[in-house]
């Protein structure tokens, strides 16, 4: 059995065993390597950042999909038609995609990645690669407000298809290669900041 001595702390005695560092005797506590109330890897709060860094990567993954299947498949489709058919089937897609499926990935992107910078907030270089991520997702959903959705609109709203057509097809085009790049691009920021986190 240890020798059991006392010492003097904050002016009451504290017992402590013989084997105890000089640290402990100079501060009346032992440490064993434990941590308590830290935000890192396994504890709540990090437990907590690392799922919200997760949604946001897979939100903005399935977002990217979405532009990668209009520049790949959907709009050279279209392209084959003619102009009624380009025009009618065009706005039939702008009305059925306006649903929670579509909706739920496009807008908790961009709420999950700036929750994340939130909790990531002393997180070092994971939290700079998803700011750089927040702010793609945001030049995302400005390019998608600003430009796609008042095409649509104007698609939408042109009675004539060739008229409807030649003012659509190239700008809405352009304007979702460069909304899939930049998506694809906060893509891979939040890779990178989850891998950046896991070796942390």
């Amino acid at each position: 059995m240890p020798l059991r001595r006392t010492a003097m702390s904050s002016g009451r005695l504290l017992p402590f065993h013989g084997d105890m560092t000089k640290t402990e005797h100079q501060t009346g506590h032992r440490t064993d390597g434990r941590t308590h109330g830290g935000t890192g890897r396994g504890t709540g709060t990090g437990g907590a950042a690392g799922a919200v860094l997760g949604a946001a990567t897979v939100a903005t993954g399935l977002t990217a999909g979405v532009w990668f299947a209009y520049a790949c498949s959907v709009m050279p489709a279209l392209a084959r038609s003619d102009d009624r058919v380009y025009v009618e089937v065009m706005r039939n897609i702008n009305d059925v995609i306006q649903n929670p499926v579509f909706f739920t990935p496009f807008f908790g992107a961009l709420l999950l990645t700036a929750l994340a910078v939130r909790q990531l907030r002393s997180g070092g270089r994971a939290r700079g690669w998803t700011v750089a991520a927040l702010v793609l997702y945001v030049a995302v959903f400005a390019v998608t407000s600003a430009a796609n959705v008042p095409l649509n609109d104007a698609l939408a709203a042109t009675a004539d298809p060739a008229r409807a057509r030649a003012a659509f097809e190239g700008p809405w085009v352009l304007w979702n290669d460069v909304r899939g790049v930049l998506t694809l691009a906060g893509f891979g920021c939040l890779l990178r900041a989850w891998a950046v986190r896991g070796r942390g």
